[in-house]
């Protein structure tokens, strides 16, 4: 068995050393050669849409249109955002110089990192692992995919579609148990930038191992996200919303409206709401439903199952083992203390918290403090105003679920517990890079004032200049 570990070990140094070889090289920092790569990357994605697909389904059951808008079609507008902007993105930016270092100028220079990791998650196996690639690939990096082996037929359609097409200095995707492979990689091999999606408890264990080497990290994590609606909403939309944000890949997304808190004065009449939209988007059986996905295995099946064991259900609660089946929930007169309140759903349960006055709104979310998403249905300024410039959280939309993440030009990611720095669009490309700052001095003048000896004239110039 040591023999095996120590072979495990040397594979993950070449992989690597190889990597980094071919980035010293400077083969990845070129405007045409990053093109071509995302070029390809989109045409590979294109070309097997239907396998990825396929993939998820059998990972995820996940239907076809939610396998395409929230895995597939992101990554075509990650890739063209890329494309768009690319060259504006490299070019070195001139900055402005302090008068007194004439005649100098002075230049921000963006470059790659290196040799950069990426870890992926199970709830959106493929985009959520291929989109910081992109940003990686734009950037000018070389990187190491590990996708989740929670999704298998996803982690090995990537696996074979990376291997197939991009030269393996390149690109490459290592596959086994997170808990084994990642620690055995970052000890074999220091990258210079690891990118993590997953959760919490997970995201401090990779920080931890990044930080004995000092290598920097992004880390998209979770939280418990709110979902305020108070009584000045349109509760019919904002039901509709709010359902199909929340049983969108049957609550299986990180910014997944994780609780409900509304206004007590209109709960009752928004429950009827939200019962409508239910039947309306998965009929009274919402398991003989194509449109929902189920719960990615036994093992999280079993901690969803947890959360059912208390409050009181107002609507579904049905649950099917052998298909992995949870039907969609709405879970009323839950405490705090309740474990539902206390961790990350991850599944179609959605308990409700009810207030008074907007003034308890951030006490609530206060229980639960940095939470990566949170959604807010009002008509009300004042109060979105409030909730904006007065609570701490990664990012939301306002009388919508989930759209936010949708937008390239829109940074995505957490604040405290629910993360480390953002991606999408630019961010991302800002996140894979160094800025090198450069200032430029000429000849044909040599400022004599920073020299020796320091007169007195010398210090006033330098008070007055600088």
């Amino acid at each position: 068995m040591e023999a095996i570990a120590e072979k495990q070990v040397t594979d993950y140094k070449k992989v690597g050393e190889a990597k980094k070889a071919f980035f010293e090289s400077s083969a990845t920092r070129g405007y045409d050669f990053r093109k071509k790569q995302l070029k390809k990357l989109k045409q590979v994605i294109t070309d097997n849409e239907a396998e990825i697909i396929a993939a998820l389904k059998q990972d995820l059951h996940k239907p076809a249109f939610e396998s395409f808008t929230s895995e597939i079609s992101l990554l075509y507008a990650e890739i063209d955002d890329a494309l768009k902007n690319l060259k504006k993105w490299m070019k070195p930016k001139r900055v402005s110089t302090p008068i007194i270092h004439f005649p100098t100028t002075s230049k921000v220079y963006t470059e790659p990192l290196g040799v950069v990791l990426i870890i992926g998650p199970w709830n959106y196996p493929f985009q959520l692992l291929m989109a910081p690639v992109i940003a990686a690939m734009a950037a000018g990096n070389c990187a190491v995919l590990k996708p989740s082996e929670e999704t298998p037929a996803t982690s090995t359609l990537i696996h074979q579609l990376i291997e197939q097409n991009f030269d393996s200095n390149y690109l490459s995707v290592i596959e086994g148990e997170g808990a084994e492979v990642v620690p055995a990689a970052v000890d074999a091999f220091r990258f210079d930038h690891i990118f993590f999606t997953g959760s919490v408890p997970v995201g401090q264990k990779i920080y931890e191992m990044a930080a004995k080497q000092l290598i920097p990290v992004t880390l998209e994590l979770g939280g418990k996200s709110p979902t305020i609606v108070d009584a000045t909403a349109d509760l019919k939309v904002a039901a509709r919303r709010i359902a199909w944000s929340k049983f969108f890949n049957a609550g299986q997304t990180c910014v997944s409206p994780d609780y409900l808190l509304i206004e007590e004065k209109v709960k009752t009449a928004f429950v009827a709401e939200f019962k409508n939209a239910v039947v309306d988007f998965y009929g009274e059986n919402p398991k003989e439903s194509p449109d929902l996905a189920r719960i990615v295995n036994d093992k999280r099946m079993k901690a969803l199952k947890q959360f059912l064991e208390v409050g009181e259900i107002l609507m579904g609660g049905q649950i099917d083992d052998d298909s992995l089946y949870i039907a969609p929930t709405l879970l009323d007169n839950v405490s705090f203390d309740d474990q539902v309140m206390q961790e990350e759903i991850f599944g179609p349960i959605l308990p409700i918290i009810t207030y008074k006055h907007a003034a308890e709104i951030k006490e609530v979310i206060a229980k639960n403090p940095y939470p990566l998403s949170l959604y807010l249905y009002t008509k009300d300024s004042k109060l979105e105003k409030m909730i904006i410039n007065q609570v701490q959280f990664g990012g939301g939309s306002i009388n919508n679920g989930l759209i936010h993440l949708s937008n390239a030009n829109l940074p995505f990611g957490g604040i405290g517990y629910s993360g480390i720095g953002n991606y999408h669009g630019k961010s991302g490309f800002m996140a894979f890079s160094h800025q090198k700052s450069i200032s430029k001095t000429r000849f044909f003048y040599d400022n004599n004032v920073k020299y020796p000896a320091y007169k007195d004239w010398k210090i006033k110039f330098v008070k007055k200049f600088l």
